[in-house]
């Protein structure tokens, strides 16, 4: 085939030093990378210079951040140049990163080269929606990150600029621009930056503020801190100083009974528990931990440090504190939610805040709210029960903000006296003695099988169907634990199967590992 394309001499406009110097924003929704293109954008602007800037969206809710690019040159003998809309790899002269994940996938972009690049990037982390659906620790390893700019960048300014805009009542965009001026990759001065940030209204004064603290940071490098006082659990604990002496009976008696290396998280764990029932159900919770205590004497656990206390502290806890729909209706009520969300959102005198759960409550839960001889006679009629939850199990949006829906989750939340006949109560205390019968009875003859056991609680957390799931992972893993528990090994079979129960929430790698136990056990 013959080859009929007319080629055309096309010389280069200019010297190939004649380029634009380009910027890379990766920033989320709230975090202002608009505002800070924009302010770039007129920074440019304003000394008579050409600027284009473009955005790529990301999806929301933590799946991806937006990408803001920005090219911007003076002009050469009154010709404007032709901009780039999106950034090439190799040929980025600053990447300016919210948050310290995207600076590393900015890296894997290729955005960041040693030979031209400055990367400013804040250093806390904004998890992503894969990170918080594990069902165990699925945050993304820092560490990677931290390593990868040593390498990649030609200059690196990396500190927690999030929490200084937060300090200097802004946002994260004020910092990042004060980071910009400081790094003097744009032949601007530093009063040309704030002239643009005072041409704005709103906000004005508390961004300069964290401008000038983000570029003092940059100049002078991170302050001297004083080495922290090492705080203890205990004083987040109740003390005998409350006026409850029943309380303050308890936590004496903790500190009595226990033996010191458990006693920070045994009085986490108390807390805890009185919170979400009452100063009885505390003192059964010192009752449990005291006979767990005693096994852990008995199997030599004084030589271990007393892991096997120091677990059943945690794990009994947070058995005895499952999520019913009295506790999820408790928390939802509570003033000092509303609080921490009024502060969160950084609300203003004067504006209103409204709030609307959504909830999909099943049969199972209310059944569960029901006494325990009661609800185990309507769970042995499956055609009632199907009727129920055809009307029940329904999504709603309860608007807790209207007077009706506050007060009707009010009375619910307030019938924690009556938890403790209801059927969910009953099958949850069976099932927690099941589990710390096990674990008893395995401490004696195999130590660390014993506190691994106490460990396969982090798999039931939750509520309604992630509850559910959760408890059918931790069952199976009991049960394939029983398989290997004379093994020299049990313990780390054990581990093996909560931590693959941990890794994905359809419990495939459960199922793997389970087999593989079948084919020796």
């Amino acid at each position: 085939m013959r080859d009929e394309t007319v080629r055309l001499a096309l010389p280069a406009a200019g010297d190939a030093t004649e380029r634009p110097i380009s910027i890379a924003i990766v920033a989320m929704g709230g975090q202002g990378g608009g505002v800070l293109t924009g302010w770039i954008v007129q920074l440019a602007e304003n000394h008579g210079w050409v600027a284009q800037s473009t955005s790529v969206p990301g999806v929301a809710q933590r799946t991806g951040a937006t990408i803001y690019y920005i090219e911007a040159m003076p002009p050469l003998d009154g010709r404007k140049p032709i901009l780039s809309l999106m950034p090439t790899p190799g040929d980025v002269d600053v990447v300016m990163a919210a948050e310290f994940m995207e600076a590393g996938r900015s890296i894997l972009r290729g955005l960041v080269t040693p030979d031209r690049t400055t990367l400013i990037a804040s250093n806390h982390r904004s998890f992503a929606i894969g990170e918080k659906i594990a069902p165990g620790n699925g945050i993304a390893d820092g560490d990677a990150v931290t390593g990868a700019i040593g390498v990649a960048a030609k200059t690196e300014i990396i500190f927690d600029l999030n929490a200084l805009a937060i300090e200097h009542g802004s946002v994260i965009s004020a910092a990042m621009f004060g980071a910009l001026a400081a790094a003097r990759v744009l032949p601007f001065s530093r009063e040309s930056y704030l002239d643009v940030i005072r041409a704005g209204e709103k906000g004005a004064k508390a961004s300069i503020r964290t401008f000038e603290a983000a570029f003092d940071r940059v100049e002078t490098g991170p302050p001297e801190v004083a080495a922290p006082v090492q705080s203890k659990v205990a004083d987040s604990i109740p003390s005998p100083a409350m006026p409850d002496p029943q309380l303050a009976g308890l936590v004496a008696r903790l500190n009595r009974e226990l033996p010191e290396p458990a006693q920070a998280m045994s009085r986490a764990g108390l807390k805890k528990v009185v919170d979400f029932q009452d100063v009885t159900y505390g003192a059964e919770y010192l009752d449990m931990l005291s006979s767990l205590l005693t096994a852990d004497r008995n199997a030599g656990g004084a030589a271990r440090g007393y892991a096997f206390t120091r677990a059943a502290a945690k794990y009994l806890a947070n058995a005895m504190t499952y999520d019913d729909v009295i506790r999820v209706a408790d928390l939802k009520t509570r003033a000092g939610r509303r609080a921490r969300i009024e502060s969160e959102l950084e609300m203003s005198q004067g504006q209103v805040l409204q709030t609307t759960e959504f909830m999909h409550p099943r049969m199972e839960e209310v059944m569960g709210m029901l006494p325990a001889s009661f609800g185990r006679w309507l769970g042995a009629r499956p055609r009632l029960l199907g009727w129920l939850d055809r009307r029940v199990n329904k999504g709603r949006r309860v608007r807790t903000y209207s007077l009706p829906w506050f007060l009707a989750l009010y009375v619910v939340g307030g019938l924690r006296g009556l938890r403790r006949r209801s059927l969910r109560h009953a099958i949850e205390t069976a099932h927690r003695d099941e589990w710390l019968k096990a674990a008893t009875d395995a401490v004696g003859t195999n130590y660390q099988l014993g506190v691994e056991i106490l460990q396969c609680r982090r798999l039931v957390k939750g509520y309604s169907d992630t509850h559910s799931r959760g408890l059918s992972k931790f069952d199976k893993t009991l049960a394939a634990i029983k398989l290997v528990e004379r093994r020299e090994d049990a313990a780390d079979w054990a581990r093996r199967l909560r931590e693959a129960a941990l890794k994905d929430s359809a419990g495939k790698e459960l199922d793997g590992v389970i087999q593989t136990i079948k084919t020796f056990a």
